[in-house]
């Protein structure tokens, strides 16, 4: 099995590399919809959350209001360290498992925001990084999300560096292009992984 670590910030097209790569072959495990999946409601995970922030960050159907938590958390990081230490262990479990159930010859490619944040990279065979300038991030967030662009600007400052970002990477993906671009770059890396594995 090779174990692939795939991050970049936010808006960076990290999601959009991962459909590509699964397209190719690869087995995904996608950071971010296991870290909702441990906040479902009734979840131990959404109690301890919702214990920690109070009931303000639920919606009146009584899921967790992800804007409203990351208008709390982005601007403090003693809260945002709270948060990641109720969310992160149960998704690194539940990673785990999916890991394990995955065939001995896959591909995994771990989608994961914090790769670099949480030094991460060494339980990957390769580290592969999504890449774009900080303004093109924030254009992209703020078109295809709706943010304000001060509130992805906060998020960009939560993260990695990009210069951070890259030191990490055994392959950047530069995601600056078009569409067919990346179809390109990800159809090379796909062949680079292939032949890693």
């Amino acid at each position: 099995m090779l174990r692939v670590g795939l991050t970049g910030g936010i808006g960076s097209g990290k999601s959009a590399v991962a459909r590509r790569l699964a397209e190719h072959g690869a087995v995904v495990v996608d950071a971010d919809q296991i870290a909702r999946e441990v906040v479902e409601p009734g979840t131990p995970g959404l109690a301890e959350v919702v214990a920690e922030f109070g009931e303000e960050v639920l919606t009146p159907e009584g899921r967790l209001d992800r804007p409203r938590l990351g208008e709390i958390v982005f601007s403090d990081s003693a809260r945002l360290a709270r948060l990641n230490a109720i969310v992160h262990p149960r998704v690194a479990a539940r990673t785990e498992e999916l890991m394990a159930a995955a065939p001995a010859d896959a591909v995994v490619v771990y989608d994961v925001p914090l790769l670099v944040e949480n030094d991460l990279g060494a339980l990957y065979d390769v580290v592969v990084v999504v890449d774009l300038p900080e303004e093109e991030q924030v254009a992209r967030v703020v078109a295809n999300r709706g943010m304000p662009a001060d509130q992805v600007r906060a998020r960009i400052k939560a993260q990695a560096t990009r210069e951070r970002r890259r030191a990490a990477a055994d392959v950047v993906i530069d995601n600056s292009g078009t569409p067919a671009d990346l179809d390109r770059r990800v159809a090379e890396l796909w062949a680079d992984l292939s032949a890693r594995a």
